[in-house]
């Protein structure tokens, strides 16, 4: 990770130390919150009287408040507007207050970013749109996105990359071909269907690409086995088939189910026309189902029509386990450093303007 000097240097104006302005710039751009153990464990500090001096100039100087949650402890919130102004970051939405499954979600990727500093990450929105646009190729209409409606005289605003999970550039297989890794974080009981609404979300950037590397990030590794399934029948399998009898057995299954006919679809039919049906979604496919349905479209004349999206490259998939992310507990506990940093309540709160 290549730090920002110019944004470093704004945030040690406002009187922290390098380090602490280095933490401040990860939580700011990462997570928007932290817990005092972090804090040690990225500046190699022991509990005491250093640490005990950063959380005092945070709190009086009105940058960050402490939140405690009933039952699972308590955690800093990295809200003040001035702090990510003078990074010129104040677009980021980091400083607004989320839920604990937000907040859990963020604690579990910093703790992933702390562990993992060698990587090249793609921080911001602009940065992200900018590689695969500029450097890739790739149409921005194939990015992620998401449309946020505007007040009643604004326009609606189209966002990419609105989870702003961990994307980066991994040098260690190759310095010189840096891999695209893309990841997923899952902090505790997540279901299939969100992960599955995740990678769907991706399926049109992922399919322009050579080769690229997906990581789902836990904090357990009990769902390791059903994500990587999910990964490879969502992702891996149709990148990697003949897309011509993907389309041909999508019509057919959509044909039999448009028909009524039910009885002749397994529950695996059903199952994977559901996920068929996202991945030929648009007016292209929706002309050729009802071509090919009303007999104009031949399956050889389909076949020959996409031809030219046979198969290429390679999606790889790995799980990372982390394993310091709960919440901190009450008392001097919350102030002990991670054991293992690579396995990788309010107090008047105003923000100030």
């Amino acid at each position: 990770m290549t730090f920002n000097d110019q944004d470093i240097a704004a945030i040690q104006t406002l009187g922290y130390t390098l380090d602490e302005a280095r933490f401040l710039y990860l939580v700011a751009v990462h997570s928007g919150y932290f817990v005092p153990r972090q804090f040690l464990t990225f500046s190699g500090a022991k509990r005491g009287k250093r640490s005990n001096n950063f959380v005092t100039k945070l709190e009086s100087r009105g940058h960050a408040t402490w939140r405690e949650y009933h039952r699972t402890g308590g955690v800093y919130h990295l809200f003040s507007r001035t702090l990510y102004r003078y990074m010129d970051k104040e677009n980021l939405r980091n400083h607004r207050r989320h839920s604990l499954e937000f907040i859990r979600t963020r604690l579990l990727l910093l703790d992933f970013i702390l562990g993992n500093l060698g990587f090249s990450y793609l921080e911001t929105e602009p940065e992200k749109v900018a590689f695969f646009c500029d450097v890739l190729g790739v149409p921005r209409k194939l990015l992620p996105g998401r449309t946020y409606e505007g007040g009643t005289r604004s326009e609606p605003t189209l966002s990419y990359f609105v989870d702003t999970f961990p994307l980066f550039l991994d040098h260690t297989q190759s310095p010189s071909s840096p891999v695209v890794t893309f990841s997923y974080v899952a902090p505790g009981q997540v279901s299939r269907a969100r992960f599955a609404h995740h990678l769907h979300a991706y399926l049109p950037l992922l399919r322009q690409l050579e080769t690229f590397s997906f990581l789902y990030i836990a904090d357990s590794p009990a769902h390791f086995v059903a994500a990587e399934q999910c990964f490879v029948s969502l992702v891996r399998m149709p990148l990697q088939a003949d897309i011509s009898c993907e389309l041909l057995r999508y019509f057919r299954l959509r044909n039999a189910w448009d028909l009524k006919r039910y009885g002749s679809l397994s529950a695996s039919d059903i199952e994977w026309l559901k996920e068929a049906t996202h991945r030929f979604r648009g007016e292209r496919f929706e002309g050729c189902y009802h071509a090919w349905s009303s007999g104009v479209l031949t399956e050889e004349s389909l076949r020959t029509e996409f031809e030219q999206l046979r198969p290429h490259g390679s999606a790889n998939f790995r799980t990372c386990l982390v394993t310091a992310t709960s919440l901190a507990e009450e008392g001097e506990s919350a102030l002990q450093p991670s054991s293992s940093p690579q396995a990788s309540p309010n107090r008047g709160e105003q923000e100030d303007e």
